[in-house]
């Protein structure tokens, strides 16, 4: 079955001066443009394309990434207005709309919004939407355990830290005491799970938890010192505001990896630094 938005094999079953035409099962041919084809192809070799509508609203394929298929919440700005809506750039030809009634306030041109892409049952075209909510599910309590992995693309700031979505799928919040970097909407990251709420909503950490934390830490502080030449000005009288900035962690996690590196005998403090054994 043809995937509209995505990814699909597709079958050559002939050619033409406009391209390649394609086989679309029970939809019929759809052309793959000339300027993606590429030579030796014949009919009956198999091509991966993506397929979408192009300004006909005929179904084409293209070897073009998007910046987002179906199903995706993506970070996409807009190039340009109209009295219908407003037109994303997903890195393809033809732009991505998004209705009046999809937008939770006027998106303006050559602003960025995080929108989620579907296709629209009643018109069968591509479009996308700016009121996530409805997009968003709660999280199966089987999938995520405290320290679980997951990938977070930043929804926006609210007074009690950042809303994020993870994994493509679910509604979470880093909370502010637990950014120690400067972060911004669309901002994709790796995040660490703290606590999935009764509501299927996750708490992120943007930092590993546990000793995993600690020890990951020693390591990258080890390789700043090194990278510094043996010394950086820092001690465990730092202020926490000088450590975030210069680390983006906190001044409980830089006080344990500095511990640790000190037990090893790797580094030693002295002058308001730290120095790297052998290097003072």
């Amino acid at each position: 079955m043809l995937r509209l938005g995505d990814w699909n094999e597709l079958k050559i079953t002939r050619f033409t001066d406009h391209g390649a035409y394609l086989d679309g099962g029970a939809v019929g041919e759809l052309l793959m443009p000339k300027a993606y084809v590429t030579p030796g192809l014949c009919p009956g070799d198999t091509v991966r394309v993506f397929v979408y509508l192009d300004q006909q609203e005929r179904l084409v394929g293209t070897t073009e990434t998007p910046l987002a298929k179906v199903g995706d919440f993506a970070y996409l700005r807009v190039a340009w207005v109209n009295q219908y809506g407003a037109f994303l750039d997903w890195g393809l030809m033809k732009d991505l709309f998004v209705p009046f009634r999809e937008q939770k306030q006027r998106m303006e041109q050559g602003k960025s919004y995080v929108v989620y892409v579907y296709e629209d049952l009643e018109t069968r075209r591509i479009a996308a939407t700016a009121k996530l909510e409805q997009w968003l599910r709660p999280a199966p309590a089987d999938a995520y355990r405290r320290g679980s992995e997951v990938d977070v693309l930043v929804q926006h700031k609210t007074p009690l830290g950042f809303k994020v979505i993870v994994d493509n799928a679910y509604a979470g919040m880093v909370y502010d005491d637990q950014v120690f970097a400067p972060i911004h909407t669309g901002d994709r990251l790796r995040g660490t799970v703290v606590a999935l709420r009764p509501d299927g909503r996750l708490d992120v950490s943007l930092q590993r938890l546990g000793a995993d934390r600690f020890r990951d830490f020693a390591s990258r502080l080890l390789e700043e010192l090194q990278q510094a030449g043996g010394e950086l000005p820092f001690s465990d009288e730092s202020s926490p505001e000088a450590i975030a900035e210069r680390f983006g962690v906190s001044k409980k996690t830089f006080k344990r990896a500095l511990g640790t590196l000190y037990r090893q005998r790797l580094v030693q403090l002295g002058n308001g630094k730290i120095y790297l054994i052998g290097q003072e």
